[in-house]
């Protein structure tokens, strides 16, 4: 168990118990997430998305033609989604009485520098894909961790994002300090990340009943996972 906080953020509106900022994240818009996953799994797939947000990639799949499934932990998040079942809760807590053909787990949540939490998050991903299913994972490729260095940029929608702040607390850990501008309002967003190597990220899949069985990017940041 890693001591110390795993997240905090600050600015206006809501701020989630993970940091996150409610309003700032009901501006995003998707970077070519839904297509990536929609042409990674079947036709029409029912998919369960966990930690779904503002649902910045979850009305993109319903676009495409799935049925979503958003959860969320946050119900100001959720009360930005349209189109899908909504369901407020953590991930690990979650207990639906179905599975799906497709579980998502997104936005690096699995980069968790809290191990118990990572093995409670895929137990969860195994206990709600079916048998036939597959589990889509997003992580930071390893390598990442070794050429992160502050920077900031201006996106072509006018907002400012920004590496504020990085810290390395022990081997394999990131503390990373974002900073988001959007007009008047800015928010910051501080999140400690662990470092998953693919023999580490099979290991806790394997814990879970889960096995590597291939990935949807040659980064590796996308992991598809399936029963073992």
């Amino acid at each position: 168990m890693t001591t110390g906080p795993l997240y905090h953020g600050t600015g206006p509106g809501t701020i989630t118990r993970d940091g996150c900022a409610v309003d700032y994240y009901a501006t995003l818009k998707p970077r070519g997430e839904p297509e990536l996953i929609h042409g990674a799994v079947p036709a029409g797939a029912r998919i369960l998305e966990l930690g779904a947000g503002a649902g910045r990639v979850t009305h993109g799949l319903l676009a495409l033609g799935h049925e979503v499934v958003a959860v969320d932990e946050s119900p100001e998040m959720l009360g930005h989604v349209s189109g899908a079942t909504t369901v407020v809760s953590s991930i690990q807590d979650l207990a639906l009485a179905e599975a799906f053909d497709v579980v998502l787990l997104m936005s690096y949540v699995i980069d968790t520098a809290d191990d118990d939490l990572r093995a409670a998050f895929l137990r969860a991903c195994r206990r709600h894909v079916a048998d036939g299913g597959s589990v889509i994972l997003q992580r930071q490729p390893p390598e990442w961790y070794d050429t992160i260095a502050p920077m900031e940029r201006v996106d072509g929608d006018g907002r400012t994002v920004a590496v504020a702040d990085i810290q390395r607390p022990g081997p394999g850990l990131l503390g990373l300090t974002m900073r988001y501008t959007v007009g008047e309002r800015t928010w910051t967003h501080y999140y400690l990340s662990k470092r998953l190597e693919d023999g580490f990220l099979e290991e806790s899949l394997n814990a879970a009943g889960l096995t590597i069985a291939g990935f949807l990017t040659p980064d590796r940041g996308w992991v598809r996972a399936v029963p073992a």
